[in-house]
């Protein structure tokens, strides 16, 4: 029996741009959880945004945030990995200072940020909904560091992205996650070595795991676990590397509801 179940969220349980999780899901979360099985948000998003996004169902799930910089069960830290301070700092400075671009700077419960613009905070506060602490001065940041993004309002990928890579790449793990965006985190932070972390915390083995994604920062997720389902609207290079797809993470918690175990669903795609 799947003990523990991890998700990607945007474009994966949120698709097509959704910015809310289905009645439908969180019901399944809650049925997960009665029969003692774990629901986990796997995603880039702080700690905070995570939990007011899945309300009460969140009491109960756990949390890998920051694309896997910290590991949240039940409010309690199960892992967290800080960046060196100088080299954050330095990394801050070269994203504020390049045109164009915006920095965030993740904490444990706050994103620091210090805006070019009103709507880059606007964004931050009202659209994205994380807790938001402005500072003046970078090296004010009272904590540790544990994840910096750049943010490109016309696009990361055909911008800054190639910049920030060649420059920092051999220093930081540097993950596109969205149009818009580039998060640098420890080179060996990724979701699936938070997710090993929470399941070795929860003493749930390797053939009771399960996780879904549909992009490259989750390869180390769907690697980890037993059962790594990628989602149908993936590319073909994500989806040709694993042997479960599904439509939606709703259809297939259906049938994890209802005692269908992915080998099951397998054997009945052969038989067609």
């Amino acid at each position: 029996m799947i003990k523990i179940i991890a998700t990607d969220l945007d474009g994966t349980l949120l698709q097509n741009g959704a910015q809310s999780v289905s009645e439908r899901a969180i019901h399944q979360i809650n049925e997960l959880n009665k029969k003692g099985i774990v629901f986990a948000a796997a995603s880039g998003r702080q700690y905070p945004n995570l939990f007011r996004l899945f309300g009460k169902a969140s009491e109960n799930m756990g949390f890998i945030c920051e694309n896997g910089a910290l590991v949240m069960y039940q409010g309690h830290v199960i892992s967290k990995s800080s960046m060196d301070r100088t080299l954050a700092l330095n990394l801050i400075e070269d994203i504020y200072n390049r045109k164009g671009c915006e920095v965030l700077i993740s904490g444990e419960a706050t994103s620091y940020v210090k805006p070019k613009t009103e709507s880059y905070l606007y964004r931050m506060t009202s659209i994205v909904k994380n807790n938001v602490t402005v500072v003046d001065d970078f090296a004010s940041i009272p904590e540790d560091i544990i994840k910096v993004s750049a943010y490109e309002k016309t696009g990361i990928v055909n911008g800054s992205a190639s910049y920030f890579t060649k420059k920092w790449q051999d220093h930081a793990k540097c993950t596109v996650s969205g149009i818009g965006w580039i998060d640098f985190v420890n080179p060996d932070v990724n979701k699936g070595t938070a997710l090993k972390s929470l399941a070795t915390y929860l003493k749930i083995p390797h053939d009771k795991t399960m996780a879904f994604g549909d992009n490259y920062n989750d390869l180390e997720m769907l690697d980890f676990v037993k059962y790594g389902f990628v989602m149908d609207n993936a590319v073909e290079d994500i989806r040709s590397r694993y042997v479960y797809h599904t439509p939606l993470v709703e259809q297939t918690l259906e049938e994890v509801l209802s005692g269908i175990t992915p080998a099951i669903l397998k054997e009945k795609e052969r038989a067609y």
